[in-house]
């Protein structure tokens, strides 16, 4: 398997797609604040999955993608602001955060190791 076939990956630059389109809809006098960080915050999801899946045990592919998780959740505030402020509405964008914010959860959750019970 390759990391372009986690869905975390896929959905992560479905995101990033969506907000780089949205975010150029935008007001101008965002361009230098809001926009960058909420692209950074979006490329930085399927960026971290990748290279976490890249590194060579479980542990440091959960750390990557417990960042990744993160970036996702930075996502969806930053897309709450927008919608709070008056912005273009982002809907569509928070609704695929969120979701992708939940695959991310429980990709964590599968790499870290069970607990036993004895």
């Amino acid at each position: 398997m390759q990391f372009r076939e986690l869905i975390a990956w896929q959905k992560g630059m479905d995101l990033s797609v969506l907000i780089y389109k949205y975010s150029e809809k935008l007001p101008a006098s965002q361009r230098f604040v809001l926009v960058p960080q909420l692209q950074r915050a979006a490329i930085s999801i399927p960026l971290n999955v990748a290279e976490g899946y890249g590194r060579s045990s479980r542990a440091d592919f959960a750390r990557f993608v417990d960042i990744a998780l993160g970036s996702a959740r930075e996502v969806q505030t930053q897309l709450e602001l927008c919608e709070r402020l008056g912005f273009e509405d982002a809907t569509i964008e928070r609704q695929l955060a969120e979701e992708l914010g939940k695959i991310l959860f429980g990709l964590a959750k599968s790499l870290r190791p069970t607990k036993s019970t004895t």
